[in-house]
């Protein structure tokens, strides 16, 4: 449990930083075109891992997978690029700091998931960080005047609403790892290069149709560079939280990003209403948290304390 806590809070800051490139860097390159450049620059930095540290023969085959198991991953990669396409739409039509905190209420979807489908049980302290974490949104839209402005505003912003629905797809893409990792036992250098690829094949029919002219310069070169290699990292730390706790933990944890987008995106960027966006990261943060909130983290953070 303390290593994947461990890994999940890695991922929140190199996801968290990866945001900020994102909205700072690439802001004139199609998001199905920088998916596959970006894609393609992580498995390019992570194939040595993959070849130094895995044991491929131990990887199973489609026919030992079985239809079902091949479907979730499926699956999986498919919610993951949309999710990643969609919330890059969001950042092109608002700012990081608005478009991180109601991103990052993934786990107020991953948990309803986990009840159905694995059998997870939800406690009263989780009903309320699925509270606080929804109240985040409508922190994130408070500009004053009457309380019900910020949800008319929230209800008719396409940035709010391209980035609940990229956190919906977030969530299958969190629930089908945690499923990959654990039920199905691959390995998590193994799912890395799978997912990665997968994604990449994926987008690569939209990628084509939109290629810009001069997609690829001696300075965009540099930037997916740097882009992949964040890729890389997050993709590896975040599979290793997956493959040690269950969704309801590692995700809310690593969701933790926002608050690292948010203070980028007002700091460096002095993106508007960054003390109100702030104030809505933190609920975010605090209602994920409390979403995962059970005796193992509480016995692991007396362990710390």
């Amino acid at each position: 449990m303390t290593s994947g806590i461990s890994y999940s809070l890695v991922a929140a800051v190199v996801w968290g930083v990866y945001l900020f490139v994102l909205k700072r860097y690439f802001d004139g390159i199609p998001g199905s075109v920088l998916t596959v450049l970006v894609n393609i620059a992580a498995i390019t930095w992570y194939l040595p891992v993959l070849l130094t540290s895995a044991s491929l023969s131990e990887t199973p085959s489609v026919a030992a997978l079985g239809i079902e198991a091949v479907g979730i991953l499926l699956g999986t990669i498919c919610a993951t690029g949309a999710a990643f396409l969609i919330f890059l739409r969001a950042l092109d039509v608002g700012d990081v700091s608005y478009v991180a905190p109601i991103n990052k209420v993934v786990p107020v979807f991953v948990l309803p998931i986990e009840i159905s489908l694995l059998h997870e049980r939800l406690a009263p302290i989780q009903v309320l960080g699925v509270v606080v974490a929804t109240l985040a949104v409508y922190v994130a839209n408070y500009r004053g005047g009457r309380l019900a402005d910020p949800i008319r505003a929230a209800s008719s912003s396409t940035a709010a609403q391209l980035a609940l629905l990229s956190a919906a797809c977030y969530a299958v893409s969190d629930v089908g790892k945690r499923v990959a990792l654990q039920e199905l036992s691959l390995q998590p250098q193994v799912w890395v290069v799978v997912l990665l690829a997968g994604v990449t094949v994926v987008v690569l029919p939209f990628a084509v149709r939109s290629w810009p002219d001069g997609a690829l310069t001696r300075r965009t070169v540099g930037e997916l560079a740097v882009g992949g290699f964040l890729v890389a990292l997050g993709e590896h730390v975040t599979s290793l939280a997956f493959a040690a706790v269950p969704a309801s933990i590692a995700s809310p944890i690593i969701n933790t990003q926002a608050v690292v987008a948010v203070v980028l995106g007002g700091v460096l960027l002095r993106e508007d209403f960054f003390g109100t966006r702030l104030v809505a990261a933190a609920l975010a943060v605090c209602g994920v948290g409390l979403i995962a909130l059970d005796s193992s983290i509480l016995d692991v953070v007396l362990g710390w304390l």
